[in-house]
């Protein structure tokens, strides 16, 4: 007898429920629920029960899911009944890739976002929220004796060009002055920052870097690219004592826990970030999961136990190592097959971008990985890139054969067909990042890639049409950590001006759901505990005052988070939030938060530094 689709789902359903009810009654008749949601949606991403009137919990994780008269026998005297009062809960975000200590950079600096995360459209409003950080953080600058500011965007300037050092030394002559671009790949110097890191006439460019010069001379024009820019950083951030690093962290991890987030990223990690991750993970004061991923340059040092690991010690974990292999494509640094549709001033017509490392130092880097069954994940924006790190996957493959690594392509933005094809081949999983759509479509179309690559930015369509699991992510703190814009962006892939940039890529709000919990949970290698709401998985859940299943997709990044849940726990709640927004007096908005996180946070900073 041949088996229709519908028999088959029916017999998988009865199968699943079957196997539901079986595991819950393991837990005992006597057995009693911690807590039990109802009165609300509950969207559970697992496929053969989609959505839920109840959820329990015991001890962290869920105990059971399904009707709401099933779930009420596990209520007892002492069970915590909450209601949603029509809110929807969903999995707890999952972050594919983002960078969860350097988020607290951004928390702690002034802020140079563009419109809506913030304020900076002109390098004139650029100069005056430099100054007006310096005049209100005066105590920082004495401490550390820079200004430093995060996340202007050129393509968005008035100007449409960075700020330069001449640019810069009208904020201060005196103190050196560092800003780093919205995709952390470039950043601007003023000259006493230039004259204090040595960077002059006669300062070679070092491999996988460029100091832009000033016309007509070797002098540096204050704008540094990659290699040139991270290295000194790094430097800077090097000053930190241990105290201001895990500062830094904590404004992190709070902000990924205003957007939901139950598991954050580092998504590359320095052995000073790893070392401060560490610490406060062994303190006990870490409320979310945080796995982290050192950049194999620096970092194979760190890869080793306890923390190299598939389970989490204080809520922290490596997960493997982190390969950098060009750079941003809105920065016009990332690494092409084909020139860039307008090149930046002073490149030649043919120019494609560049790569951070030869061939042959990948290919090392990539077989130092699979011989000590590391996972690695791989930045890789242009398509040269991603040919790179797929012919260093397929020749280590053919050496060491084929196994569950999971090895991630990091944005893959600009992937053609036939490397999205050679994903699927080769278990590659593609981590997209569809929010460039909305930040950078705009300039993608009109000035880096042209209307035809644009089109096919983040093509999740390719992957969708071949069944691959692919992840959707936010690699803040280029964009905030906000877990709903990302779902947005995933599924209308509209502009800032309103234009839908590939419609043939836009995905179902479920699917873009998925993304960013289930298959970023196996991404992870950890799709047995997180991602859907599953008996025996942990309990981490976000409230949304909206379900994003059912509205308008266009207002799906308008959703609020109003609540996370860490194995059953509550580690943010937004009414609290905007108490705290109340007393820094601050409006509703994700730039202010940044604000109350300097304010609350740095207090605590400076006077450590001051006792």
């Amino acid at each position: 007898m041949k088996l229709t689709a519908k028999a088959i789902g029916c017999a998988l359903l009865t199968l699943v429920v079957t196997h539901s009810l079986e595991a819950q009654a393991q837990t005992g008749a006597n057995t009693t629920a911690d807590t039990i949601y109802t009165g609300g949606d509950i969207i559970t991403v697992n496929e053969l029960q989609p959505q839920a009137e109840a959820i329990a919990v015991k001890d962290g994780r869920i105990l059971a899911v399904g009707y709401r008269d099933e779930v009420m026998k596990y209520k007892g005297p002492e069970t915590q009944l909450v209601d949603l009062a029509g809110n929807t809960l969903v999995p707890g975000f999952i972050d594919p890739h983002g960078h969860v200590f350097n988020t607290g950079i951004q928390a702690i600096s002034a802020n140079l976002l563009p419109r809506p995360d913030g304020g900076v459209n002109d390098i004139a409003q650029l100069q005056a929220a430099l100054k007006a950080w310096a005049e209100q953080n005066q105590k920082l600058t004495v401490e550390y004796g820079w200004i430093v500011g995060f996340g202007y965007d050129d393509a968005q300037l008035k100007e449409q060009r960075h700020p330069t050092r001449d640019d810069l030394d009208q904020v201060s002559t005196t103190l050196p002055v560092v800003i780093v671009h919205q995709s952390g790949h470039l950043g601007a110097m003023n000259s006493k920052a230039l004259e204090i890191l040595g960077l002059d006439a006669g300062t070679e460019n070092p491999p996988g870097g460029v100091i832009r010069r000033k016309k007509g001379s070797q002098e540096p024009d204050g704008v540094l690219e990659e290699n040139a820019f991270f290295s000194q950083l790094f430097g800077l951030m090097g000053k930190l004592s241990p105290d201001a690093n895990k500062a830094l962290f904590a404004a992190g991890v709070n902000l990924y826990k205003r957007f939901g987030y139950t598991t954050a990223q580092e998504g590359k990690a320095s052995l000073a970030s790893v070392a401060t991750m560490e610490a406060v993970a062994n303190s006990g004061k870490l409320d979310i999961d945080v796995v982290a991923y050192p950049d194999i340059t620096v970092g194979a040092e760190a890869m080793k136990a306890p923390w190299l690991s598939r389970t989490y010690s204080g809520h922290f974990r490596l997960g493997g190592i982190k390969l950098t292999l060009d750079g941003s494509p809105q920065g016009k640094t990332a690494w092409l097959t084909q020139p860039y549709y307008k090149v930046p001033s002073g490149q030649k017509p043919d120019y494609q971008g560049y790569s951070a490392f030869t061939d042959q130092q990948v290919n090392g880097f990539v077989d130092q990985a699979f011989n000590n069954n590391w996972q690695v994940l791989a930045h890789v924006n242009g398509d040269a890139a991603i040919d790179q790190f797929i012919n260093a996957v397929r020749a280590a493959e053919k050496k060491y054969g084929m196994a569950d690594r999971r090895p991630v392509a990091i944005h893959a933005q600009t992937a053609r067909l036939d490397q999205v094809e050679a994903f699927k081949a080769l278990g590659i999983i593609p981590s997209f990042f569809p929010m460039h759509t909305y930040y950078w479509g705009d300039w993608h179309r009109d000035s880096v890639l042209g209307p035809d690559r644009a089109a096919n930015i983040s093509p999740t369509g390719w992957a969708i049409e071949r069944g691959m699991i692919f992840t959707s992510h936010h690699d803040a703190p280029v964009a905030m950590p906000d877990a709903l814009r990302v779902i947005s962006s995933t599924v209308n892939r509209v502009t800032r001006s309103g234009k839908v940039l590939g419609p043939e890529h836009r995905t179902t709000p479920l699917v873009a759901l998925k993304a960013h919990t289930l298959w970023s949970a196996y991404q992870h290698f950890e799709e047995k505990s997180k991602g859907s709401l599953e008996v025996g998985k942990l309990a981490d859940f976000a409230v949304l005052d909206g379900n994003l299943l059912t509205v308008d997709p266009l207002k799906i990044a308008e959703i609020k988070v109003l609540e996370t849940i860490k194995e059953g726990k509550t580690v943010y709640r937004r009414d609290n939030a905007l108490k705290a927004d109340a007393i820094t007096g601050c409006a509703e908005s994700d730039a202010c938060f940044i604000v109350a996180s300097r304010v609350l946070g740095l207090a605590g900073l400076i006077q450590a530094h001051t006792h």
